[in-house]
């Protein structure tokens, strides 16, 4: 069983950073690396593609929204995934998710099998 848990979210002013890690633990994760992605869903709005790094690291996309302000990366050592938030937005408030898959990498959320419980990220106008 695949557990991911979020953290590093937080209330932080427009224009402001947060830094968001995902720490994967699976009875067998070394015997393979997932495919990892980064999901949001706003208040009373659908859950949104936010980016998604290939299980090496080398392939990485990132959601028009986000492109240029938020950067995914992540350390296999340490089962860890990362998304840099710089130059937040009011409209980046949001619970942002998790998610791996073995085999899928991409952006659309119904092909992950495994998710977080969620971080919040608020952003004060």
């Amino acid at each position: 069983q695949v557990q991911l848990v979020e953290s590093g979210g937080g209330l932080v002013q427009a224009g402001g950073s947060l830094r968001l890690s995902c720490a994967a633990s699976a009875r067998t994760f070394s015997s393979y690396v997932m495919n990892m992605g980064w999901f949001r869903r706003a208040p009373e709005k659908e859950r949104e593609f936010v980016a998604a790094i290939s299980g090496s690291g080398i392939n990485t996309v990132h959601a028009d929204s986000v492109k240029g302000r938020f950067t995914i990366s992540r350390d296999n050592a340490k089962n860890t995934m990362y998304l840099q938030m710089n130059s937040l937005k009011p409209e980046d408030t949001a619970v942002y998710y998790c998610a791996a898959d073995i085999r899928y990498y991409g952006s659309s959320a119904k092909e992950y099998h495994y998710w977080g419980q969620g971080t919040q990220v608020t952003v004060s106008s």
